[in-house]
């Protein structure tokens, strides 16, 4: 039972410490839309997203409205479109013409993105694969709400370095595609290594081949939240800091739960799972860096970082676990860089580099997300970072990824701006030592001893 101090301690957490719904988002499966001529291919893709998530935009303000939760993004996944597309589409020029009814159909509903322009690639690619993968720069280009992914590895079956060759070349490809926008492109592109099926974030959702026909997931995020939650036992010991950041994610959680079942309800579409991740904003008090700070740092990328956010990644799965039985996708705290104030700037005055954001990234969410790097940074240094990422996951058996923005034409000091949630970003630093012999070896990177659990 609620009772009126729950009640009260809900609505400041939204009127006052940037608690929303970051996002709920129907996966459809377009499996049953393959079709071997592509026109018919496209009717059958757009007639199945405009049909299931038709009512997915105004069910979502209906609820904001009845509840006073805020709800920040409506948004679709659909099933892999390399594999959709597989026997329709014989060149890559036959993928754009997905994409494009992709953002049709997006545009149709309502939804700000649309996710599943991706292919899985763990252990090797297929020609239709690779033509996608090639068709990404321009799909990107074309398109305003279709997002892509690509995952490249995995702990059971290693990582594809000819895939992660490519994805170097296809990022630089997409900057350049989008040149005039801040090499915006990249910032809806990324690369994964042990990519979940029921994520709701973008850019990487994508509807599983092992999910239903239709679910709904929801996105919740409240960094701002759990910062002032441990403002009020500042100075206290391990113990009481790790039960307030569960407690207060439990509490996040619930508000999420709350908000997918009556949308799964009211849809008549299957709930799926919560995903708990802090992912921050650019708007003041919304920020996983400031929490970083608020346990203990003087500043994000100080020594202490890396198990500042261990700690805080493991409490709020824990409270998380306990306040929903299905809580599932990235859960845990995201570290993009673009999307949040203190984190850029501890990176634009050098506290933060981009070594230290790999060495957090195994203990976070996801990975190396929303990073700015020289327009001139090459292809085979892309790749390197990717493989680094890569390895990170698969040998810890998480989920990693990859999103970085290499801006054309400008370099480390300058600033990139996208926007709404995406923020802005300085240019970071890479190491511009080359790592082209390596990553253009060919093959596959073995997977890890302990992958061999049957």
């Amino acid at each position: 039972m609620l009772n009126i101090f729950e009640v009260n301690e809900t609505n400041q957490m939204i009127e006052q410490e940037q608690l929303d719904v970051r996002t709920i988002t129907m996966g459809i499966s377009l499996l049953d839309c393959c079709d071997r001529d592509l026109d018919k291919l496209n009717e059958n893709i757009y007639r199945k997203i405009t049909t299931y998530a038709k009512e997915l935009v105004s069910t979502g303000q209906a609820i904001e409205r009845e509840y006073g939760i805020p709800i920040v993004n409506k948004r679709i996944s659909v099933t892999p479109i390399a594999l959709v597309g597989g026997c329709a589409c014989k060149s890559s020029q036959d993928y754009v013409t997905i994409a494009r009814t992709l953002d049709r159909a997006a545009h149709e509903v309502g939804v700000n993105f649309i996710g599943g322009y991706s292919a899985l690639v763990s252990k090797g690619m297929t020609p239709a694969e690779e033509l996608l993968i090639r068709s990404i720069p321009q799909a990107l280009s074309e398109t305003e709400r279709v997002c892509s992914s690509v995952n490249v590895g995995s702990t059971k079956t290693g990582i594809d370095m000819d895939a992660v060759r490519l994805m170097g070349e296809m990022i630089k490809a997409t900057a350049e595609a989008t040149r005039e926008n801040d090499s915006m492109g990249c910032a809806k592109l990324v690369v994964f290594c042990n990519a979940p099926d029921d994520n709701p974030f973008m850019a990487g959702a994508f509807h599983g081949v092992t999910e239903g026909d239709a679910v709904i997931n929801v996105g919740v995020s409240g960094p701002g939240v759990v910062k002032c939650a441990l403002e009020q036992v500042r100075g206290a010991n391990f113990e009481v800091l790790c039960e307030t950041i569960k407690k207060t994610a439990f509490k996040i959680t619930r508000v999420g739960q709350l908000v997918a079942q009556e949308a799964s309800r009211r849809l008549g579409v299957p709930f799926g799972i919560i995903d708990l991740s802090l992912a921050p904003t650019p708007a003041v008090g919304d920020s996983v860096g400031q929490i970083l700070e608020e346990i203990g740092l003087e500043q994000v990328g100080a020594p202490g970082t890396t198990a500042a956010l261990a700690l805080l990644n493991d409490q709020v799965k824990k409270g998380g676990v306990m306040a929903s039985s299905y809580v599932g996708g990235l859960s845990g705290a995201f570290i993009p860089v673009s999307e949040d104030q203190h984190m850029i700037d501890a990176a634009a005055c050098g506290c933060l580099t981009l070594e230290k954001l790999e060495a957090m990234t195994c203990v976070c969410s996801v990975g190396l997300d929303m990073i700015a790097i020289p327009g001139d940074t090459t292809a085979s240094t892309i790749s390197g970072i990717i493989a680094d990422e890569a390895a990170i996951g698969m040998v810890n058996q998480k989920t990693t990824a990859v999103r970085v923005i290499p801006a054309v034409g400008k370099s480390v000091g300058d600033t990139v701006e996208f926007g709404g949630l995406l923020g802005y970003a300085p240019v970071m630093p890479v190491n511009t030592r080359s790592c082209e012999a390596f990553v253009t070896r060919g093959g596959r990177i073995p997977a890890p001893i302990h992958s061999f659990k049957n």
